[in-house]
């Protein structure tokens, strides 16, 4: 399965902070933006991963997270010319996804809570089986968002972007996966008022299929989709109280690559020493001491 991380944009919410470097490269607490949505796809297994950045924003990504190998997977890289829509995504990786099954996750969005795994390898047993899955979370202003309805046993009735008058609360977040065929079916998404191919359409066409599934971020879960100073600010804090109280670092792509067997020890001593004078590099440490 691939996995997308689409990081364009301009960013301007979080201007002038952005005016000089991705949103995606900026920190949250300890660790920079897009090692959050990195994380997650690693979580499911994927190791396959194209990142969508801007002409002038991707040698700074590359810079970062180079070809994936410090991660134990493998990492690609396009240009998103202008923002024309989140279904735009699977055009532009059209050649990446290769006619496989594909999730797509958002740059600036971080998942968190127990269980999260299980859904993340529901969600690709979904597409495996030829079906997609989007994930739900209650909002307090629906109207913001791509919003989906649901029946009293979670199937999916509609879905819909930004309404004005929401059929419910349950947010579509930027988290996204779809069985083989994906780049054929966004061709035929056509541009909506604001001019972009929304995801939301996407999702309808499987709708009418009757393939769309949906996961529910229940009681336990948090979600951030972190395009404001604010958000980002939350998210920091939520991120901060968590790693103090349980003497972790949570969404570490190092961590996840050697529990998963990807990194060799030898591999994860190699970051080790390049962050040997601070936090994360003793983190990494205490994750090979504990897997002795």
């Amino acid at each position: 399965m691939k996995g997308i991380i689409l990081a364009g944009g301009s960013g301007t919410r979080l201007g002038p902070s952005t005016d000089g470097v991705s949103k995606q490269l900026l920190d949250i607490y300890d660790k920079p933006m897009i090692y959050y949505p990195l994380a997650t796809l690693m979580t499911a297994g994927i190791r396959d991963i194209l990142v969508i950045t801007t002409e002038e924003d991707q040698p700074a990504f590359k810079r970062l997270l180079g070809n994936g190998k410090k991660f134990g997977i493998n990492i690609s890289y396009t240009i998103q010319p202008s923002p024309d829509g989140l279904a735009q995504a699977f055009i532009l990786g059209e050649e990446f996804i290769n006619q496989e099954e594909c999730a797509m996750i958002l740059g600036d969005n971080i998942f968190y809570g127990n269980g999260f795994k299980k859904l993340l390898n529901k969600a690709k047993s979904n597409a495996q089986e030829g079906k997609a899955t989007i994930f739900g979370n209650q909002v307090r202003d629906p109207e913001r968002f791509g919003i989906m309805e649901l029946d009293q046993e979670n199937n999916v009735l509609s879905v819909e972007e930004k309404p004005k008058v929401p059929k419910s609360n349950y947010a579509i977040v930027g988290l996204y996966f779809y069985p083989k065929g994906v780049s054929e079916l966004a061709k035929k998404v056509v541009p909506s008022k604001r001019g972009e191919l929304e995801i939301t359409t996407l999702n309808d066409f499987y709708l009418q299929e009757g393939i769309l599934k949906a996961e529910i971020l229940e009681d336990g879960f948090t979600w951030f989709d972190t395009g404001t100073h604010e958000s980002k600010l939350d998210a920091a804090n939520m991120i901060r109280t968590i790693e103090k109280n349980k003497d972790q670092i949570i969404c570490c792509p190092e961590q996840i690559a050697y529990e998963q067997g990807w990194l060799t020890k030898e591999e994860l001593t190699n970051s080790i020493e390049i962050y040997s004078k601070n936090e994360y590099g003793k983190y990494l440490q205490k994750i090979i001491m504990k897997n002795k």
